[in-house]
């Protein structure tokens, strides 16, 4: 089913993918509509192209609900966000820097599901031709980056662990489809971005990677609900059926990657090479964990982070912004990501 698209144009094919994990852009009023189910209650449910639904929907998991689903299409995750907090939207998924940067601007928001992958795909690329051989040499140089992604603290935390910070170097806030005019133009030095963007240019051998996320940033992407809809006893059922068929719809990523990279490509537009590479790369690696204490460490380190760098308007208590009542066993936030052995 289509489902209310709430972006700008597709300008790239890849500019719906500024995923969970993007910047600042601004959410627009929704056209058309789609919904999932049956029965009179309704999850309003923001998702980005390529996301949650399409991969319940790969899975199977939209076939017996008795409730309603109604599907909101978001450009990133901040807009996503700003609906949560309007209670346009109930539930969605967004990166492990959104909800830091929505908490610093006193939205109503909190953290109720988390999924643990590895960070390889989020990188700090550089041109084929490029001088640049490790991140110290990033100083004084031109990098793009969308403003409030996940991409923005892997930069941060990847110049400090080379000793420089982030006025070091000269940050260009572009959101991806931008930046990645501007890499493949020349216009700026480097760009921090994550998968499928890491997959797009590294398989049209328009850059290489200097260096990754890996061990760098946690490595978390979030579904964020609507405290009111989390008061509601009935939503907050849903709320609880809905993310463990999430749950069981990642599992059937790791178990058919081949399979969901099909149906992502055909989603986004994506070429199936690129995103059978993030598929294994990234997506299939995650793993639902708990929301819990270490999971709040990792994110008020981030909210620290932003802070002081006065990117964020005020000081943040990310317990705050958590409810861990639909962890049921799942294991803690640290486990390691999957990995999948190739046969």
């Amino acid at each position: 089913m289509r489902r209310r698209l709430i972006s700008a144009a597709l300008l790239l094919p890849l500019a719906f993918l500024a995923t969970a994990c993007g910047g600042d852009s601004a959410a627009q009023t929704s056209t058309g509509d789609g919904t999932d189910g049956k029965g009179s209650l309704t999850l309003d449910v923001g998702d980005q192209k390529g996301g949650s639904e399409a991969v319940l929907r790969a899975a199977g998991e939209l076939d017996d609900l008795d409730y309603k689903i109604k599907w909101s299409t978001f450009s990133s995750g901040p807009p996503l966000l700003e609906a949560v907090n309007a209670k346009a939207v109930d539930i969605g998924g967004v990166g492990n820097t959104p909800p830091v940067f929505a908490a610093g601007a006193g939205s109503r928001i909190t953290v109720v599901a988390a999924w643990h992958g590895t960070s390889k795909g989020d990188a700090i690329l550089v041109p084929n031709g490029s001088k640049l051989t490790k991140p110290e040499q990033l100083k004084g140089k031109s990098v793009a980056v969308a403003q409030g992604s996940s991409a923005h603290y892997q930069l941060v935390a990847s110049l400090k662990k080379a000793g420089l910070a982030l006025g070091d170097i000269e940050p260009k806030y572009l959101q991806p489809a931008d930046a990645l005019a501007a890499f493949t133009s020349g216009k700026v030095d480097a760009w921090a971005v994550w998968d499928p963007y890491t997959s797009q240019v590294l398989h049209a051998d328009q850059g290489r990677v200097l260096t990754t996320g890996d061990g760098v940033t946690n490595g978390l992407t979030f579904q964020v609900a609507a405290p009111d809809a989390l008061r509601d006893e009935k939503k907050a059922a849903a709320v609880e059926d809905y993310l463990e068929r999430l749950r069981r719809a990642q599992d059937w990523v790791f178990e058919h990657p081949e399979e969901w990279a099909k149906v992502w490509a055909e989603d986004t537009g994506l070429p199936y090479e690129v995103a059978l590479a993030s598929v294994k790369r990234t997506n299939a690696s995650r793993v639902a964990v708990a929301v819990d204490e270490p999971l709040v460490r990792s994110e008020q380190e981030i909210a620290d982070t932003f802070a002081e760098l006065k990117l964020i308007p005020r000081t943040v208590d990310f317990s705050r912004y958590v409810d861990d009542r639909f962890n049921s066993d799942l294991p803690p936030s640290t486990s390691a990501p999957r990995v999948r052995k190739e046969s």
